[in-house]
């Protein structure tokens, strides 16, 4: 059974195998997150969309690497997914599209069904919207 599933997109002008490339390599390694599907995302200057798989870019080491961080689930993006996303990027812009399991939670869930408990929801708020409400709130003594 698999763990919670978050779909991330990341934007890049540099090379994915700068900071990123060894931070998921860690996170893939320590079973925190696996890579289960991806794909590069580029729109061109007349907002023309390119898509590809990881695997398609033999020629590009950075995207090899990735590609070979990946616990292949196929499907998991839909068109519809896709399209959205790339809707939201600048013209001349590139992403990764990455399908993360959160495989860190497997065994808390397993725990909480064994002993006849139930997971009723999962919400997850991005740190910057936290940031943002924290920022509101007066500090107290």
């Amino acid at each position: 059974m698999l763990g919670p599933i978050e779909i991330v997109t990341i934007g890049f002008t540099e090379p994915l195998a700068g900071k990123i490339l060894p931070e998921l390599t860690k996170l893939v390694e320590s079973g925190v997150i696996s890579i289960i599907d991806g794909l590069l995302a580029a729109k061109g200057e007349d907002g023309s969309v390119t898509l590809a798989e990881f695997s398609e870019e033999g020629g590009d080491p950075d995207a090899a690497a990735l590609a070979a961080l990946f616990d292949r689930v196929e499907g998991l993006v839909s068109d519809e997914d896709v399209e959205t996303l790339v809707a939201e990027f600048e013209p001349g812009t590139s992403a990764a599209i990455l399908v993360f399991e959160h495989t860190w939670l497997k065994p808390l869930r397993n725990s909480i069904i064994d002993s006849g408990g139930v997971l009723l929801d999962s919400v997850r708020i991005p740190g910057f919207v936290v940031e943002e409400l924290l920022a509101t709130v007066p500090e107290t003594d």
